[in-house]
């Protein structure tokens, strides 16, 4: 991966800054995307290296294409904005919530990959991976892994659907070598929402998970979802 070059989006704080530490730590150049220019250059500041500051708004269509210009060349994106809401059942929960969560978690990263596509599909070795939930596993949902069902409804169905997408994009883009994956991280101690910010999870942890779907190999599978401990998470 020498000379190869990443882009973490939400990576001012959080897992999505370890995902940038750790990567320019092993000699990528790593454009940490940020939607704040000063947290986003507090952040380039604190990992140093070859990191460096991309101001990068995912729900902003015009954010997305000049970041995309600004960038220019591409071998690795992750999809690692991501916002939480409260910890709502679907029938306590407005609309308006589930399209704010939405607008980040799915159609966020629908709009970044697709403008980044063209700098991937010149990489020998393109790569992408979408930051997801174990949360969002259906087959989790309806066992017994999360009595709490049906909680943090519109974050965890956004989740869902960022799986789906994981799947429909592998397919598609499988003619041009680009590897599709999606990580479940586990709880992690961030400010993603209340439950996470009380948990006692090293988002470093969950990041290596992340960083070992951005180096897959050529042989690595494309279209699975995994754990942060390279488990398997089923859909």
């Amino acid at each position: 991966m020498e000379n190869s070059v990443a882009l973490v989006t939400g990576a001012n704080k959080g897992i999505g800054k370890e995902i940038a530490r750790q990567l320019t730590a092993i000699g990528l150049v790593v454009w940490v995307g940020s939607r704040d220019a000063v947290r986003g250059e507090r952040a380039v500041e604190e990992i140093g290296g070859t990191a460096r500051l991309l101001v990068l708004d995912v729900t902003d269509a015009a954010s997305i294409a000049d970041a995309a210009r600004q960038a220019g060349t591409l071998d690795i994106l992750v999809n690692n904005a991501g916002i939480s809401g409260g910890d709502a059942t679907p029938d306590r929960e407005d609309a308006g919530t589930f399209r704010r969560i939405y607008e980040t978690n799915v159609f966020g990263v629908v709009a970044v990959t697709n403008a980044f596509l063209p700098a991937l599909r010149r990489s020998a070795h393109p790569r992408i991976v979408n930051i997801s939930s174990g949360t969002g596993s259906l087959t989790w949902a309806t066992g017994p892994q999360f009595p709490h069902r049906g909680s943090y409804a519109a974050y965890r169905s956004s989740k869902a659907a960022l799986n789906a997408l994981t799947a429909f994009y592998a397919h598609a883009l499988s003619g041009d070598g680009i590897k599709v994956n999606a990580l479940a991280p586990g709880l992690r101690r961030t400010d993603l929402n209340p439950t996470a910010a009380a948990s006692d999870g090293d988002p470093a942890e969950a990041a290596a998970g992340a960083v070992r779907l951005a180096l897959l190999p050529d042989d690595g599978p494309s279209g699975e979802f995994f754990s942060w401990d390279g488990t398997p998470v089923p859909w």
